[in-house]
């Protein structure tokens, strides 16, 4: 796995790198990280349309999740080492893009932050090392399926070289109302001085 974004100095003509803030550092999850992990993920479930998961994770279910990551799908989370020492404001993973062997060479990214710390950057440390990630790991393409209204994830995605190619309409139900998913992707070889 590549090091960590915090770890190495900013690349001016890389655009989806965000600058790292000093305090912020990007590494691998690990089981210990499970609590604040769901609890990033749970607000989610229970406050907003990010995910369109309806029944909150116990601590038991947050843990298996970790556990069957690994290699290119490994969880990382994004850890404030400042004021906040140690403390997890957010996290991301690669996944399958789905099952049959053709897609192999596709992957969809989950990014969550910390409501708390939106707006300083994290989200776009964890995409820019998924990022890298994905193309170290040899994939092609990498998805996000974002919740039709969700501007901020979708602003963050295009930032890092993702194009909406299209919107899935009323495919999920939360909070009473039909959902679309907007579908956005990054060509891994398009993005700038990717290679």
């Amino acid at each position: 796995m590549p090091t960590s974004s915090a770890d190495r100095p900013d690349r001016p003509d890389r655009p989806d790198r965000a600058r790292p803030s000093p305090p912020i550092a990007i590494r691998p999850a690990r089981l210990s990280d499970a609590e604040a992990i769901r609890g990033i993920y749970n607000h989610e479930v229970l406050r907003t349309t990010a995910t369109f998961d309806l029944v909150p994770r116990s601590l038991e279910d947050q843990e298996r999740w970790l556990e069957a990551r690994s290699g290119a799908f490994t969880a990382i989370v994004a850890e404030d080492r400042g004021d906040g020492a140690g403390e997890v404001v957010g996290f991301a993973a690669l996944s399958p893009y789905r099952e049959r062997a053709a897609y192999r060479t596709s992957v969809e990214d989950s990014v969550y932050v910390r409501r708390d710390r939106a707006g300083e950057g994290i989200g776009r440390m964890l995409l820019g090392h998924l990022l890298d990630v994905a193309d170290h790991s040899g994939f092609h393409a990498v998805f996000a399926r974002i919740e039709a209204s969700g501007e901020a994830s979708r602003a963050l995605h295009e930032r890092c070289g993702f194009r909406l190619v299209g919107i899935e309409r009323e495919v999920g139900r939360k909070f009473n109302r039909w959902l679309d998913v907007a579908l956005m992707q990054c060509l891994l070889h398009e993005r700038p001085a990717a290679r």
